[in-house]
């Protein structure tokens, strides 16, 4: 039986911050390719990715796992009660980076994966799509995998993406869709001057000011079916200006936007430049706008998927998740264009924080549930 705790540990040791693959993916291959595998390094744009695939192409019946091994940095080593990449066992908990999110969610469904394709061969496919590149920029990891798929005729039926989803306790929660994510950069042009005379200047400070408070003020929606009210937070404001006697000639602010079903990147980029434009009418001012649209929102409506999902984790650990679509974002915004995604794995309290860990005793309940999707998918 592969042990999950111990690939764990082993993955934990691969300093793997992104974007460096740091032998996790090396491990994870060798791994998986002395269990059957057919498995294929995916590069592009100095990122390995991992594509695993035991079975037949094309099978009718291709069930995905989807995750990553890269991390995020420690910060201060000096921050650090435990070794970043020892993977100490105290306590009954973990300690390293990446524990959390994702190694451990990753070594559960290998060790599930392999597992179970040699215990009970199935009519079908089970592939594993492993990126270096989440916590990244996101453009050549799961991307790449995906766009490599389609070019090889390589598809996934279904696909479960192992994320830390859990905000509490074991089994508590299954994404089933997530808010759609985007940043927007604002500068306000003015004209420097003496700030004894500002009648002499064009003050971009309370256009920007003005500008902020509107789309702080404004309440976007009251929520959908399936997701809480859209959220945007105005996350920095900033002139450069250290002189008490200056007016500024311009001023920098962004804001970040978590967005649900009821808009979309361009639909809220719209009335973001809409806003500008009549604060800029007020004041005689110019402002330049500048979007990044990390993700749209996306849901996989309640069905076969997560009542799949539900019922082995309701099984292993006695508890009925909670469908949601809470949180950031994650590579199930790129794989719902492929197909079904729903998204499940442990508590995720210390990801990306110092002493990040993981309950030694829910990685192999991780994998025991990974385990039990399997067969009842191919039963």
């Amino acid at each position: 039986m592969t042990d999950p705790v111990d690939l764990t540990a082993r993955l934990v040791r691969c300093p793997s911050v992104t974007p460096e693959e740091g032998g996790a993916l090396v491990l994870l291959e060798e791994m998986l390719s002395g269990a059957g595998f057919e498995c294929t390094r995916v590069e592009r744009g100095g990122i390995s990715n991992l594509y695993a695939r035991w079975g037949a192409k094309g099978a009718a019946k291709t069930f995905g796992f989807n995750g990553h091994t890269d991390v995020v940095p420690i910060g201060r080593r000096e921050d650090w009660q435990h070794d970043p990449f020892g993977a100490e066992i105290e306590g009954g908990m973990m300690y390293g980076r990446g524990t959390t999110d994702m190694k451990s969610g990753v070594a559960a469904f290998a060790a599930a994966a392999i597992d179970f394709v040699a215990a009970t061969p199935p009519d079908g496919a089970v592939v594993l799509a492993i990126t270096g590149d989440e916590e990244g920029d996101s453009v050549d990891g799961t991307t790449a995998l995906l766009d490599w798929m389609e070019a090889e005729g390589e598809k996934m039926t279904v696909c479960l993406v192992g994320e830390p989803t859990c905000p509490d306790h074991m089994g508590q929660m299954i994404k089933i869709g997530r808010r759609g994510s985007m940043s927007a950069w604002f500068t306000v042009e003015g004209t420097q001057g003496h700030s004894a005379y500002p009648h002499r200047a064009l003050n971009p400070l309370p256009a920007m000011a003005r500008l902020m408070d509107r789309l702080a003020s404004h309440e976007l929606d009251t929520g959908t079916d399936h997701f809480d009210p859209s959220t945007l937070a105005v996350v920095t404001i900033d002139t450069g200006n250290p002189a008490t006697n200056v007016i500024p000639a311009k001023c920098s602010a962004c804001v970040n936007i978590r967005f649900n079903d009821m808009h979309s990147g361009a639909s809220l980029s719209d009335w973001l430049r809409a806003q500008a434009a009549e604060v800029d009418a007020t004041f005689g001012t110019q402002t330049e706008v500048k979007i990044k649209i990390s993700g749209e929102s996306f849901l996989t409506p309640p069905g076969d998927l997560s009542d799949l999902v539900s019922r082995a984790v309701e099984a292993e650990t006695g508890v009925t998740p909670e469908l949601s679509t809470t949180g950031g974002t994650s590579d199930a915004r790129f794989v719902k264009n492929h197909c079904p995604v729903v998204e499940f794995g442990l508590v995720g309290q210390t990801m990306h924080a110092v002493d990040e860990r993981v309950s030694v005793e829910q990685i192999g309940q991780l994998k025991a549930i990974y385990t039990r999707i399997l067969q009842d998918y191919f039963a």
